[in-house]
């Protein structure tokens, strides 16, 4: 099975498709996350990667946008205590590749 055969939807996976249809199904969370977008593209060239030469301010940006993602999305699981559901919701959100969605916002505007 070739990598495109693996991808569902254009995505990576299915969670990582999922993940990013919900973010973007609703317009003030579309609009969120562009904001969310606009600020880690602003504060890219401030990050210390980027001040040591690690890092692009590219990548900066997309790092922090899918740190930023991973860590409310997950935040907001509405399960938390230990169990099968927790578990296998932790498991999924695994899965999804966030730099993929914080591509999909970087390149959007």
């Amino acid at each position: 099975m070739t990598q495109n055969e693996k991808r569902y939807n254009g995505w990576t996976n299915y969670e990582t498709w999922v993940t990013a249809l919900w973010l973007d199904n609703e317009y003030a969370t579309q609009c969120y996350w562009r904001s969310v977008t606009g600020e880690c593209r602003v504060s890219a060239p401030l990050s210390r990667q980027v001040k040591d030469g690690y890092w692009t301010t590219t990548e900066a940006a997309r790092f922090t946008l899918a740190d930023r993602l991973k860590e409310e999305v997950t935040a907001g699981a509405p399960i938390g205590d230990a169990s099968l559901w927790a578990d296998l919701l932790g498991a999924a959100l695994d899965e999804v590749n966030w730099q993929e969605i914080a591509d999909h916002y970087l390149t959007e505007d």
